[in-house]
């Protein structure tokens, strides 16, 4: 019966995608209209979004039939030009009003009774499982009336990341986006653009397919707990020039270019923004960002940018999958402002239909903390640039497609800084499966390289099964373990 019930939940999803194939012409169809009060199973749902093709483009795009890269279509020439051993080179409060009543934590009004008391706490599979994040906040079955305790739970370079625990609770009761220059009150561009710390939730599951890139503020939060919440079909989330952002719990995918457009860019001030490249997120100029238990998928060019002098992000238990170029961290050569970049990379899984950019890195120094590559990689999945500081710890690494090699030291024409044996890429306890190895290490590894890139706890590669198996959205229910 359990299977039975499953089937049918999931049957009107392939239905809309058959739809969308066959009427391609008629825009972005709903996938999943809504899961307010529906129980699912997580590992069911992800699945069929990576298996059963619900993205508007194929890996195939950027894949040969035999799996292998295909380098005339999407893979960068500068991704493909590798340096070899030994190679050395040169060097105020809302003024209508709108859905900013008093309310508790969980964005329901102070004066109404909760309606999911009935529902009894149950075991949860993402509580006490080693993963520092998830362990302070999903064995709480209050989670619901006490959402801002997330604000205290990031943990690496992202930690002091506040987002809008300081601020009011905004519902997001609409996902239309009609107008990015004046946005309605009641919708995410709305919520986003205010001057004041918002911790924003929404009122059920929705699409958003945003006409333009989504400019996000200082001091937001966007938190989807509780309902399932995608932005899809249209532009993505472009973090500019700020700071204290927490973005948890959004699928984002099938994102396009868009632009040049009149965008409002914060509560007075609107822009006009040239073309975007259509990345899923893009994080330009700022500071303390934490992006949690997102699923990310099959944008117009990169899923997770980190760019032009961006410092202390934390990217942690997202769920990647059928992309070319999954994670920028720095963009040209010419941006040395990047050497000061804090990068932690923590209990992610970077599924199927990756290529290379798990992450990518120019200058800055990256932790990459007990992430799961079990489904392989097209070209590479950790590579560099210009003398960037890599750990790598507690990371398990599956060769089963694709290059054996994990690390790729990038010639992109820019300087190599006396050549990549010198530079500090480290492997401590990483798992290596089908023949995967890490490749050259550093002739000598400093105290201080150390000290500077370690930026959390990391767990035995053992353990990361168990603490990614809930990585991207997480199937929440008031009054239940999450």
């Amino acid at each position: 019966m359990a299977r039975l019930a499953l089937f049918l939940w999931i049957l009107p999803s392939l239905v809309c995608v058959h739809l969308r194939q066959a009427h391609a012409q008629t825009g972005y169809t709903e996938l999943l209209s809504s899961t307010t009060g529906r129980d699912y199973d997580y590992h069911d749902v992800m699945a069929s979004l990576a298996d059963a093709d619900q993205t508007t483009a194929s890996i195939s795009n950027v894949l040969s039939e035999s799996g292998q890269p295909n380098y005339e279509q999407d893979v960068d020439a500068t991704d493909d030009a590798y340096l070899q051993e030994g190679e050395a080179g040169g060097n105020d409060p809302n003024e209508d009003g709108f859905d900013m009543v008093e309310m508790d934590d969980d964005g329901e009004s102070s004066s109404e009774e909760d309606t999911d008391k009935s529902v009894s706490p149950e075991p949860s599979r993402g509580c006490q499982t080693g993963n520092l994040v998830d362990d302070s906040w999903r064995c709480d079955p209050n989670w619901a009336s006490r959402r801002k305790n997330l604000a205290s739970c990031a943990i690496g370079f992202g930690r002091k990341a506040i987002g809008g625990k300081n601020g009011a609770i905004y519902v997001v009761t609409s996902p239309r986006d009609d107008n990015p220059a004046n946005p309605a009150p009641g919708t995410l561009r709305y919520a986003v653009t205010r001057k004041q710390p918002l911790w924003i939730v929404f009122a059920s599951s929705m699409i958003i397919k945003l006409k333009n890139e989504l400019l996000i503020t200082s001091f937001k939060t966007i938190d989807a707990r509780g309902v399932q919440v995608r932005i899809a079909g249209g532009g993505g989330l472009r973090i500019h020039k700020v700071s204290n952002v927490i973005v948890h719990g959004l699928f984002i995918h099938d994102i396009k270019a868009t632009g040049p457009a009149k965008i409002m860019k914060s509560e007075k001030n609107v822009e006009n923004r040239p073309r975007c490249d259509g990345d899923a997120i893009s994080i330009f100029s700022s500071s303390n960002i934490w992006i949690d238990h997102c699923y990310l998928s099959n944008a117009a060019d990169g899923l997770i940018d980190v760019i032009r002098g961006s410092n202390s992000i934390s990217i942690t238990n997202c769920y990647f999958t059928r992309h070319n170029k999954v994670m920028l961290l720095g963009g040209d050569a010419s941006h040395t402002m990047d050497r000061n970049m804090h990068v932690t990379v923590a209990y992610n899984k970077f599924g199927p239909g990756l290529v290379q950019r798990m992450p990518r890195i120019r200058y800055g120094n990256l932790h990459l903390v007990n992430n799961e590559y079990s489904s392989g990689w097209g070209v590479y999945p950790v590579g560099g640039s210009q003398n960037p500081t890599i750990l790598s710890q507690g990371n398990v690494y599956n060769a089963n497609r694709g290059n054996k090699e994990v690390t790729k030291r990038i010639d992109d024409g820019g300087p190599k800084f006396g050549g990549p044996r010198t530079w500090n890429w480290r492997s401590e306890g990483d798992m290596f499966q089908s023949g995967a190895y890490f490749g050259n290490v550093p002739m000598s590894w400093s105290a201080q390289s150390y000290s500077q890139t370690v930026s959390c706890k990391s767990r035995p590669a053992s353990m990361v099964w168990k603490m990614v198996r809930d990585a991207g959205p997480l199937n929440c229910r008031k009054g239940a373990r999450c």
